[in-house]
């Protein structure tokens, strides 16, 4: 898996799950429950993973709905 966004945006978040849903990609929202341990701040970032053979569709259904600012770099180019 690899990591395709990382926000403290929930709404960012959710649209970021509903946009890889509507296209049937597999994703891992990791560090949800750390408010738990933060005490619900929302310090830590959310990270979005996709699974490797679903990261280029994944990055261009964001960029194409315009949240390409918001994607992790892409170092494995």
């Amino acid at each position: 898996m690899r990591e395709l966004v990382r926000t403290n945006d929930v709404v960012l978040l959710s649209v970021i799950g509903a946009l890889l849903d509507g296209a049937e990609i597999g994703h891992l929202v990791l560090d949800q429950n750390m408010s738990v341990i933060e005490g619900s701040v929302g310090v830590i970032p959310r990270r979005v993973l996709v699974g490797d053979d679903d990261f280029r569709a994944a990055r261009q259904i964001l960029t194409d709905a315009g949240l390409g600012h918001e994607l992790r770099p892409d170092l494995e180019r």
